[in-house]
Parts: C-alpha cells; structure tokens; sequence
C-alpha cells in the first residue's frame, strides 16, 4: 500500500509482520520490520531505495498501480545492502535506462550483488540533482554503516532520507513517531543503535556535527526501515549525540551460563552483594543459554559495568558465553568496567580466560575475578556477596 508522507512524497515501502531474524539469523526482530522506499514527485520524479529481494515484485507492481513506475526519472540508492536493493533488478528490468544515483562505493557494491551494468551516476557529499523546484543535495555516510553509505536531503520539504541512521526495526501500521507507543519506539530505538551502530559511534559524532554545521532546516526525517520523525525530528538526532558519547546507564549487568546452577547461584549472590553496597543501581541478570543476545548486547550497551560468568569447561568457558564474548569484542564498547566470575571442579581456567577476553574487548578489568569449586557452599557466597560489594565500590 501507498502511503501519503505530504504533498509530492510518498511512502512505497513493505511493512513485514512475520519476520523475526535479520542479517541471516543475528538480529532478533521480535516487532517485525519495514522496508521504506519513497517516491518524491516534482517536475522530475525520483524513487529512494527499494525494499528486500522477497517483496521485489509486489514492489513494482505497487509502483505500477499507483501510476508511478513510468513517471521515475531517477533512482536513488542510498545503501546497497540488499534489504534497501533488493528489489532493483525487478524494477530495473522494467525501467533499464533510468539512472541510479549512489556513491562511488555504492556502484562497486551493487555491482557486486547483482553484476548488472545499470546506469549509474556516482555522487559525492555537496552534489545536488534537480528535481524542478526543489533538489536532492547528496552527503555522504561511509560506515554508518556500510562504506556506501549516503543521505539525501530534500530542499523545499527540509526532509532528510537518512537510511540506516535514526531507524528501527519496528512493523506499525502507522508512518510517523508521534502515532505509535513511544516505549516500543525507543525500545526498538535503543536496540539497533547498540547492536548495529556502536562501533561507529565516533563517525556518528562527526557526521551529526557535520550535518548540523551545514545549516539546513530538518522538517522530518525518513529512515529506511521503521517510522518517520516527524514530530521533533531532531530528538532522535539528540539522542544518538548521547548514545555515539560512550553512553551508560546507572546499570550493572551479569551475563553468565551455568552447568548444574553452581555459577547461577553464584551469580545472584553477586548480585545480592552489589545490591547491599549500592541500592541505587539498576541490577540485570541473563542466562545466556536462555536470553536473546540482541536484547542482552543492549543492556550491556546501557551498563557501566559488567559481570561475566561461566564454570570450566574442558579448561575453557561455556559457548554462549564464547559467543557472546566474541559479539560484544567487535561492538567495541568504551569506557566499561568488567569482572569474571566461575565455578570449577579440578582445574578452574574459565575466570582467567574470560578476564582476558573482556580485555580484549576493551574493558577495564576492575578486580581479581573470583572462582569457586563445585556447587558453592555458604561460605562461597558470602564471598560472592563481598565480590559483588567490591565491583559496587570500584565503579
């Protein structure tokens, strides 16, 4: 269905309610998602971005029904993944000369998807197409958060087509921010920025600075996957300044995975103790065998410490933890403070061993990880308690 955004613009996405993984089977998608594709009419008509592979045909048999396929003048493809590019070589068999205007690096992935020689007119940040009365000025976005990245900014409508940046995985009948549950939205929200765009956060800081300099109004801003901002824009804007800004929450978390509940107990004892020490601090426990690890990726997002946990295991740690450990390395999470914690039964090496990836993926190690044989006794969660105390004081 076409959706009406305001005079000369209109939404021609697909809203997908099914999906539940995205990126194969790495993020979890437990409201759905969309895919927002946009016509924007004027003496000239340009469509921005498609939608996924699967909905290629319903895409272009919408854009047909709604008298759009043959008005199209330009393409735009702001980022060649292909949930955004999917349905080009549908659309493009039908309209096979219109140019698609991308960045140098976006013709060198979309080539590489689709190996089809299209019409492309490479773009640079300042570079303006005129549609009539109003034009597209181009800026660049590499890494946020593939190096093809751009936006294309709207002038008359002051309307930013962001892609990527300032969306959400999340399906709703509605189009815009102020119609929908505002807990939902920052939810979802909060969640893509942490899982997909916390290693970039200082080119989100320069590119924020760099949008702002330029002085242009900013009347709404349309994403490429979940609502549009159309009702105080920039608080999105504002709050990924914060999240990009090493954020954190008065939150401590503790992720661990357990054999015979030895390292859970442990866990909640630590828990327990923190809590003596500092009543004021949000305390968060996750089985990693038992939780989704996007949503545990965001609370570790949202902390100023965590507590990681496992029992030996072939003188090693329990593969959700590996897992996760292996996850949290690459989102490059700063200035974070961390402890180990375990359980073992003869030799014991899984505190030292996380303690070592927690390093490598960047946090501080504030104490001593603490280890206990078997299943802990009284005295081995009093020490739990004290350990928990500790990391309280140390934050």
């Amino acid at each position: 269905m076409i959706k009406k955004i305001t005079d000369g613009i209109h939404w021609t996405g697909k809203t997908d309610w099914e999906i539940r993984t995205f990126h194969g089977e790495e993020y979890s998608t437990h409201r759905g998602s969309s895919y927002n594709s946009y016509i924007v009419e004027d003496e000239k008509t340009v469509l921005i971005d498609t939608v996924w592979k699967p909905f290629g045909k319903e895409f272009v048999h919408q854009l047909r029904k709604g008298g759009y396929l043959e008005k199209i003048d330009f393409v735009i493809a702001n980022h060649a993944e292909i949930d955004h590019s999917g349905a080009l070589p549908e659309l493009m068999r039908e309209i096979p000369d219109v140019p698609v205007y991308c960045t140098k690096n976006g013709v060198k992935s979309l080539t590489g998807h689709y190996h089809q020689d299209w019409n492309f007119i490479p773009v640079k940040t300042g570079d303006r197409l005129n549609l009539g009365k109003n034009e597209i000025i181009f800026i660049e976005a590499p890494m946020l958060h593939w190096p093809d990245s751009m936006f294309s900014y709207l002038s008359g409508s002051n309307i930013l087509f962001s892609n990527d940046a300032f969306g959400q995985h999340y399906a709703t009948e509605h189009l815009f921010n102020d119609l929908v549950d505002q807990a939902e939205l920052f939810q979802e929200a909060v969640k893509y920025y942490a899982n997909i765009l916390t290693p970039f956060s200082p080119l989100v800081l320069k590119k924020i600075d760099e949008l702002i300099g330029l002085g242009v109004p900013v009347d709404m801003i349309c994403p490429s996957h979940g609502v549009i901002w159309r009702k105080n824009p920039m608080q999105i804007v504002e709050q990924y300044q914060k999240w990009a800004d090493n954020y954190a929450e008065n939150q401590i978390t503790l992720l661990y995975d357990t054999m015979w509940n030895g390292t859970s107990r442990l866990a909640e004892a630590i828990a327990e103790g923190i809590r003596q020490r500092r009543p004021d601090i949000t305390v968060k426990l996750f089985n990693l065998s038992h939780s989704d690890k996007n949503d545990v990726i965001t609370e570790v997002f949202r902390s100023k410490g965590i507590l990681v946990g496992s029992p030996t295991i072939n003188r090693g740690i329990l593969t959700a933890v590996a897992g996760m450990m292996e996850e949290i390395r690459g989102l490059q999470f700063k200035n974070k403070s961390a402890a180990a914690f375990g359980t073992y039964g003869w030799s014991g090496e899984s505190v030292h061993r996380i303690e070592d990836l927690l390093k490598n993926a960047g946090f501080t190690v504030v104490q001593e990880g603490i280890k206990v044989t078997w299943n802990p006794d009284e005295n081995a969660l009093s020490q739990g308690r004290d350990f928990g105390r500790r990391f309280a004081e140390a934050l």
